[in-house]
């Protein structure tokens, strides 16, 4: 048997919201290299994103005021973020990354499950029956409130509400 090269498997398409996440962070030019993998994400997230996606995500939004509920999910002060936008290139820590990145994924996610980006940022901000009448954007400032807050959206996605 002659020795024939292997070729590599395809690889598996990169879900949408990954790619509306990115768009949200200020897209390809700000968040580089693209993280189409689990630990290109890692890596991107552990080097620290620009200060700039985290100025791009909160231009991004069209009804959840950026001084309140969205600054304690992110963990990031006005004053912080005021620092961030005058140095837009400058590294934020790998946390205030993994946060960031993390709100513009459940973001991204609430959108394909809800429709527009209004409605899931609608979502967001109001108590769900699934979250013990907690507001989803309350619960993104720990690891486990997150946790729950994805969860119901993978439910909310394939029509399991209980």
């Amino acid at each position: 048997m002659a020795n024939r090269p292997v070729a590599p498997e395809p690889r598996q398409a990169e879900p949408p919201w990954i790619g509306r996440a990115i768009a949200l962070l200020g897209g390809p030019g700000v968040v580089k290299p693209r993280a189409a993998t689990p630990l290109g994400l890692h890596a991107v997230l552990a080097a620290g994103l620009p200060g700039a996606a985290l100025v791009h995500l909160r231009g991004n939004l069209i009804r959840i005021a950026p001084e309140t509920a969205f600054a304690r999910a992110i963990g990031v002060s006005t004053r912080t973020f005021h620092r961030q936008r005058q140095a837009p290139r400058k590294r934020m820590s790998a946390e205030q990354s993994g946060r960031t990145w993390k709100f513009a994924e459940i973001l991204s996610r609430a959108t394909e499950v809800f429709g527009s980006q209004e409605a899931a940022e609608e979502w967001l901000e109001r108590a769900a029956i699934g979250l013990d009448q907690q507001r989803p954007i309350d619960l993104l400032s720990t690891p486990p409130g997150t946790r729950l807050v994805e969860d119901l959206l993978e439910r909310m996605a394939y029509g399991v509400y209980a």
